[in-house]
């Protein structure tokens, strides 16, 4: 008999409703967020070198905290970057890996819940979050992003903003975590320093209270002098309150490696590290000393960029103008990401038929909201281009503030990006989705 928290998570997601969907109906899948390529040359020599080379040990176990070539590449990365140079991240105890950052969290989450401790959780927010709290016994608290339409420019930074009494509001002693996600999914805002300095003064006042900071998107960044990418733990007095996680499946293009990564300290880290040497004892050794090989080539010149995420930041920037395009030309307002690889639009002006709404659904809220019925129909029938709703990324109370909205990600070849651009434009100009 399972335990009654995976019973109230058994429902299928919206990730096995609109993928299969998408294949059925033979739509352009801008859906879920994998890049539709091969790793760059480099990440898969990588992996070759690591089998090949004699004396890795990649076929073997490795230590459980992390194996020790990716903790020690890690460690150089953080410590080299200037925004992290008042702290000195160790190798031996500041880092832990596991199977993606969805096992990091889970390991987190673990070691650091008792039941009925309160999680906040900042909305839109990645439905894994609060199905982890929910599986540890934990309360999710969500507070949701306030949003603002009315400016002339339409960016995630200036759309989705932050609601500091309702945070406030939110945390009390009973609260355990804060999840923080920047960049984040699947709004694309990047949290300002102004805005994670009120985060930490309201952190600061909760002794026991730790900062997740999923950061998976970091390398993703499309003006950096603007609006740059800021990591929650270098804040004055947050590293010792803080788990730094990420991953190297968006970086490299490698979601199916899992490979995934905390940083933080000493206590935090054994406590997530005691429990997986339990859980799988160690994750696989071959990948982790691939992304090892990788993050040092990564901050190598890379296609005429000084580094690789230099230029990963510039394509996918490119990739995000093509996509913007399209979407303006077909009526639908796009509210421009700062970063990551999803762009979320208005999609107030588009209509359809009323009959969608009485579709068979393998997991929508009932009643269905306005955001999957237009998805769905959006995916099977006109433009023929899969889109998500994000109203799973909402608790049940808030999915309303999810109506007017699609997700829409890019991290696709420029061939499916041109078919999406064909198909989408011809969506009517009234925005009638029904007349094609």
């Amino acid at each position: 008999m399972a335990a009654s928290s995976i019973d109230a998570l058994s429902k299928p997601t919206v990730w096995h409703e609109f993928s299969p969907l998408a294949n059925t109906s033979n739509a352009v899948n801008l859906g879920q967020g994998f890049p539709n390529w091969d790793p760059p040359n480099f990440v898969v020599s990588s992996m070759v070198d690591s089998v090949q080379t004699p004396g890795t040990a990649t076929n073997q176990y490795c230590r459980p905290n992390c194996h020790l070539p990716l903790a020690n590449a890690l460690a150089d990365e953080y410590n080299e970057r200037p925004s992290w140079s008042h702290l000195t991240v160790d190798p031996m105890t500041n880092v832990m890996s596991s199977l993606g950052c969805t096992q990091v969290m889970y390991c987190a989450f673990r070691a650091l819940l008792e039941k009925g401790d309160e999680v906040v959780l900042l909305e839109p927010a990645f439905d894994i979050y609060g199905s982890q709290v929910i599986l540890m016994g934990g309360v999710p608290k969500f507070v949701s992003l306030k949003t603002d339409l009315s400016g002339a420019a339409l960016t995630s930074n200036d759309v989705f903003t932050f609601d500091f009494d309702a945070l406030e509001a939110a945390i009390s002693e009973k609260t355990r975590v804060l999840v923080l996600n920047t960049p984040h999914n699947p709004t694309g805002k990047m949290y300002s320093r102004e805005e994670l300095t009120k985060i930490s003064s309201i952190v600061s006042k909760y002794p026991n209270l730790v900062v997740f900071s999923d950061e998976v998107y970091e390398h993703i960044v499309f003006d950096p002098e603007e609006s740059p990418h800021i990591s929650f733990a270098t804040l004055p007095n947050m590293w010792d309150r803080t788990l730094t996680m990420s991953s190297a499946g968006k970086t490299f293009s490698t979601t199916g490696w899992k490979v995934g990564w905390a940083i933080g300290p000493d206590d935090l880290i054994k406590k997530m590290t005691d429990l997986q040497q339990w859980v799988n004892f160690s994750s696989p050794s071959v990948t982790q000393d691939t992304i090892a090989r990788c993050l040092k080539k990564a901050r190598e010149p890379y296609e005429g960029f000084k580094t690789f995420y230099d230029w990963l930041a510039a394509d996918y920037k490119k990739r995000r103008g093509v996509l913007e395009a399209s979407l303006t030309a077909a009526g639908i307002s796009p509210i421009s990401p700062q970063g990551g690889f999803f762009i979320c639009a208005d999609t107030s002006k588009l209509t359809f038929p009323d009959s969608v709404y009485e579709e068979e659904s393998l997991s929508a809220p009932s009643p269905m909201p306005r955001d999957w019925a237009l998805a769905r129909y959006m995916t099977h029938t006109n433009p023929k281009v899969a889109v998500i709703p994000p109203s799973p990324f909402y608790s049940a109370e808030n999915v309303d503030q999810a109506k007017n909205y699609v997700r829409f990600a890019f991290c696709k070849t420029d061939d499916l990006l041109d078919e999406a651009k064909t198909r989408l434009a011809t969506i009517d100009k009234s925005g009638d989705l029904e007349k094609k």
